[in-house]
């Protein structure tokens, strides 16, 4: 049997000064296209900054059309979030594969994203903010 080290070991970061990390929600409209079509659109989006980083909306899984969303064996760790899961997307006749993710079971100071969505801008059509 061959162990990775996440097998045995989970590695949690607390965000701080040296990583920030904010959560807030958007008070604007999110809407995601993919295919032509709508993929999740929302008034309930959460704004997650982390450090450096391009700020990532999470959308909650309710006010997505998750039957176009297909689960996927990739996953991903964070250190201050837990481990990611992804999905593909079919729709409009197209196939975009891992361009969605969401955490789980985050992390405690992650929490407020579990249930949520997020999507990789550059592999969807469009994230809308109205």
């Amino acid at each position: 049997m061959i162990f990775r080290p996440r097998d045995y070991v989970t590695i949690m970061k607390l965000p701080g000064p040296d990583h920030p990390i904010t959560i807030a929600r958007n008070p604007r409209r999110v809407r995601v296209t993919f295919g032509g079509q709508v993929i999740a659109d929302t008034t309930r989006a959460l704004t997650l900054q982390e450090a450096g980083y391009a700020r990532v909306q999470y959308l909650p899984r309710a006010d997505a059309k998750m039957d176009l969303l297909k689960p996927t064996e990739h996953r991903t760790h964070c250190p201050y979030k837990g481990d990611a899961s992804y999905f593909s997307i079919e729709a409009g006749g197209r196939t975009a594969d891992n361009v969605v993710w969401s955490y789980e079971q985050p992390f405690p100071a992650m929490a407020e994203i579990q249930e949520y969505l997020a999507f990789y801008p550059n592999r969807v059509d469009k994230i809308e903010e109205i």
